[in-house]
């Protein structure tokens, strides 16, 4: 039984050379694994902050969470428009999550600056 987002995916153009869809897959992995870094870095910066005020600590770990999370949406997007591309000959799609990504650190950055700043 194949499911309907796997049937709808495989039923448009034609499928293209195999090392290209492992390539996405590597791809979307990378991205995951992304995520889930972000994802650990926000459930540390809770655990291991002790001595940062709580607003401070809860900024830092939120926004990394959040960064995770949508990050892990993100590829899987990715994932599926580069998919359909391949399958349409289209131009593969550019890539939206990096400015999530390169803002999102950034600002990560920023607050972990500051925590630190304003701990010492």
């Amino acid at each position: 039984m194949v499911p309907s987002w796997e049937r709808k995916l495989l039923s448009e153009g034609e499928a293209p050379d195999p090392r290209f869809t492992l390539a996405n897959e590597r791809t979307f992995l990378a991205w995951i694994r992304t995520s889930l870094g972000l994802i650990a870095g926000g459930i540390g910066a809770d655990a291991f902050l002790t001595d940062v005020p709580d607003l401070q600590r809860e900024l830092l770990s939120s926004l990394l969470l959040l960064m995770g999370g949508a990050l892990a949406v993100a590829a899987y997007r990715r994932w599926w428009a580069s998919e359909r591309a391949m399958r349409s000959n289209q131009p593969l799609p550019l890539l939206g999550a990096v400015g999530l990504i390169g803002y999102g650190v950034g600002l990560a950055a920023l607050v972990l600056v500051a925590v630190v700043l304003l701990a010492g």
